[in-house]
C-alpha cells in the first residue's frame, strides 16, 4: 500500500500513508479538519477500525487486520469533512495558581508581561486536540496565537504533577511527575487522570477547557492507597496461586493489552510475544486473553500454594521442579522452605504440568530467545484497568512488577474443563542476526537514498538500553535529508523511529502513542513476536517487505530487497 493523495480541494483528507501493515496515517490541512475527522471516525467507525489517534496535522487509524488497513485508504479519501457536524465536548474549568517558574520568561517572549500572560491564558477557551506523552496529558489549542512560545532549550528532569504549561501553540497540564521541556506558568490541584472515574481523563480530546485564576487552592491530601490494602487482604484470604520467590530480572503480568484508548494517551501494552501468550493459555485450558507472567532472561522462581496446573512457553529454557522434603507430610506448610532441597525433576516447555502444593518451579536462562510466558490455569489474578490486566511500564498503568514474597492468585479465566496437548514452538532468535521485514514510511521521505540503503545494508546491535518501550539499536547513524522538526503524530508498535543522532529505536508495546521523530519504516505486524524475542546483544538486519512497495528514494538494486531464499534468521 503506497501513499495515496486526494486531488479534491474541499475539506477532505489530503493523503493517506501506510503505517506498517495494520494502520494508516491520514494527513489534513489543519487542526480544524483533524478534529472533524476524529469526531467523524468516533461516531461512524470504519470497517475494521480499532483505534483513532489525532495529532497536530494527522489522524492515525489502527485496523484489526492488514486487509482492513488496505481498504481504509480509499474510504478516508472519500470522506467530506465540510458537511460533518460534530458535537462540542464538555466544558471543564481548571482553577490555576499562576506562579510558574517560567511565567516571567513567557511574558518576555510574548511581550505581554506576566499579568498579560495570565489574562491571555484565562481569557480564551482551549480545546483538547489530542492526547499523548502520558495518560491524561492533553494537547490544548486556544482561540488565538498570543501565547505561542518555544520549548525550553534544556528540558527539566522532573516537572511536578499539576504544572500548567505552554509550548508552541499548545497548553497542557502535566498529570504526573515527569520530565518535560514546556514553559511552566502555573499549577493546579485538578486531577487530570484518575482511574477511579468512569472517564479517567478530566479533559478528553474534543473537550473544552477554561482556566480560572485563583490566589490559592486547598490542597487535599490524597487518601491512603486502598488498593494495596485490598491486595494484602486478598493475599491473606486467597490460599491458591503462586508465591513469588524470585522475579528474576523482570517479571510482569501481561495479557493481550488494552487497545482503544490511544486518545487518552494510553498505549495498548500487553504481551510482547502474543503467540507465546496464546499458546500458554491454550495448553492450560485458559481463555486466549487470560493474564500470564512475562519474564525476561530466566531466573523466575515460584512456589505453588495449593495444587496448580502450569505451562511455560516462549524462549526455550530449562524448567526444574523441586519437591521440598517437608511436603510429603501433607500439611502443606512450606512457608519456611526455599525449595533448594528435596526431590528434583525437569518438565518440558509448551506442555501442561502439575506443580503441587509447596513445590518450586525455576525457569532457567534461555538458550535462545529472551522472554518466557508462565500460564497458571485460571489465569493470573489481578485487577483489570481499562479492561486489561497488563502492566504498562511507561505510563505505570496496571499491576506492579512482581516482587519476592508476593502471592499471585489463580483466577477463573478458563475456557475448557481439560488442559491442552503439548505444542510445538517456533524457532527463536539467538545472539546472531535476525532479519525483520519493514514497510516503508510513513516518513521515509525524510531520508535520502544513502540513508535508506544504509538502513538495510548493515546489522543493528540490540543494546542494553532496550526495554518494553523500545529496542535501542546501534550502528552507523542515519542522516536526515530534511531540516526542521516533524509535528507530533501517532505511532505504533513496530515503528522504527530515527532521533536526531541517527540511531534507530524500534518501538514495542509500551511505546509513547505520539512522537515527533520521523518513522522510516514499520516492522510487519506478524513479525513483532519475533522481534520481542531478540536478546540483548543480538543483531537485526532490516529488509523491505515484499508486496508493499519500496521507499521513493530507494533503488531496486539496493540492499534489503527480499530474495526468494532469504530466511528470518541467519
Amino acid at each position: 500500500m503506497e501513499t495515496v493523495s486526494n486531488p479534491a480541494t474541499s475539506a477532505r483528507v489530503l493523503a493517506v500513508r501506510p503505517v506498517g501493515t495494520t494502520a494508516v496515517l491520514a494527513e489534513l490541512s489543519g487542526l480544524h479538519d483533524v478534529l472533524a475527522l476524529q469526531a467523524l471516525l468516533l461516531e461512524q467507525p470504519l470497517p475494521g477500525q480499532v483505534d483513532v489517534l489525532a495529532a497536530a496535522e494527522t489522524v492515525m487509524v489502527r485496523a484489526d487486520s492488514p486487509a482492513s488497513a488496505r481498504r481504509m485508504a480509499s474510504l478516508l479519501l472519500g470522506l467530506d469533512l465540510t458537511v460533518q457536524p460534530h458535537a462540542e465536548g464538555k466544558l471543564v474549568t481548571i482553577d490555576t495558581v499562576y506562579d510558574g517558574e517560567d511565567l516571567a520568561e513567557v511574558g518576555r517572549l510574548t511581550g505581554l508581561g506576566a499579568e498579560g500572560v495570565v489574562a491571555a491564558h484565562t481569557g480564551q477557551v482551549w480545546t483538547v486536540a489530542f492526547g499523548g506523552f502520558a495518560p491524561g496529558f492533553g494537547y490544548m489549542v486556544g482561540e488565538n496565537q498570543a501565547l505561542e512560545v518555544p520549548r525550553r532549550s534544556s528540558p527539566r528532569t522532573a516537572v511536578p504533577a499539576g504544572s500548567v504549561a505552554l509550548a508552541g501553540n499548545y497548553s497542557a497540564v502535566y498529570p504526573r511527575k515527569s520530565p518535560g521541556g514546556w514553559q511552566l506558568i502555573g499549577r493546579t490541584a485538578a486531577h487530570m487522570w484518575d482511574l477511579g472515574r468512569e472517564q479517567p481523563a478530566l479533559a478528553a480530546p474534543g473537550d473544552r477547557v477554561q482556566f480560572r485564576a485563583v490566589r490559592e487552592f486547598l490542597e487535599v491530601a490524597e487518601a491512603e492507597d486502598a488498593r494495596s490494602d485490598a491486595l494484602a487482604a486478598t493475599d491473606a484470604e486467597n490460599k491458591s496461586g503462586l508465591r513469588i520467590l524470585s522475579p528474576g530480572l523482570q517479571s510482569l503480568i501481561q495479557d493481550l493489552g488494552r487497545p482503544g484508548h490511544a486518545g487518552l494517551g494510553v498505549s495498548s501494552a500487553g504481551a510482547l510475544d502474543r503467540g507465546s501468550l496464546r499458546r500458554a493459555n491454550r495448553i492450560v485450558g485458559n481463555q486466549p486473553s487470560a493474564a500470564v507472567v512475562e519474564s525476561v532472561a530466566g531466573g523466575l522462581r515460584v512456589q505453588a500454594v495449593g495444587d496448580q496446573v502450569l505451562a511455560v512457553t516462549g524462549a526455550p529454557s530449562a524448567l526444574t521442579v523441586v519437591t521440598p522434603s517437608n511436603v510429603p507430610d501433607g500439611d502443606g506448610d512450606t512457608d519456611d522452605d526455599d525449595g533448594q532441597s528435596g526431590q528434583l525433576r525437569e518438565v518440558p516447555m509448551a506442555t501442561a504440568f502439575a506443580l503441587l502444593d509447596g513445590e518450586v518451579l525455576t525457569i532457567g536462562a534461555p538458550g535462545r530467545g529472551f522472554r518466557s510466558y508462565l500460564a497458571i490455569r485460571g489465569g493470573a489474578g489481578a485487577d483489570a484497568v481499562l479492561g486489561s490486566r497488563s502492566t504498562d511500564t511507561m505510563s505505570g498503568i496496571g499491576p506492579a512488577p512482581l516482587a519476592a514474597g508476593q502471592l499471585l492468585a489463580a483466577g477463573v479465566a478458563t475456557s475448557s474443563n481439560v488442559v491442552g496437548n503439548p505444542e510445538l514452538q517456533p524457532d527463536f532468535p539467538d545472539a546472531g542476526v535476525t532479519v525483520l521485514d519493514i514497510v516503508p514510511g510513513p516518513r521515509d521521505d525524510w531520508f535520502d537514498a544513502a540513508a535508506l540503503e544504509s538502513l538495510c545494508a548493515q546489522d543493528w546491535l540490540v543494546t542494553p538500553r532496550s526495554n518494553r518501550v523500545g529496542m535501542r539499536l546501534a550502528g552507523e547513524p542515519l542522516s536526515r535529508s530534511r531540516e526542521g522538526e516533524l509535528a507530533s503524530e501517532g505511532t505504533m508498535a513496530g515503528a522504527l523511529q530515527i532521533p536526531p543522532e541517527g540511531q534507530p529505536v524500534l518501538f514495542l508495546a509500551d511505546h509513547p502513542i505520539t512522537g515527533g521523530y520521523p518513522v522510516i519504516g514499520v516492522v510487519v505486524d506478524h513479525q513483532l513476536d519475533l522481534a520481542a524475542q531478540i536478546p540483548i546483544g543480538g543483531s537485526i538486519r532490516f529488509r523491505w517487505a515484499p508486496g508493499f512497495g519500496l521507499p521513493a528514494n530507494s533503488s531496486p538494486d539496493s540492499p534489503g530487497i527480499p530474495q526468494p531464499n532469504d530466511s528470518q534468521t541467519k
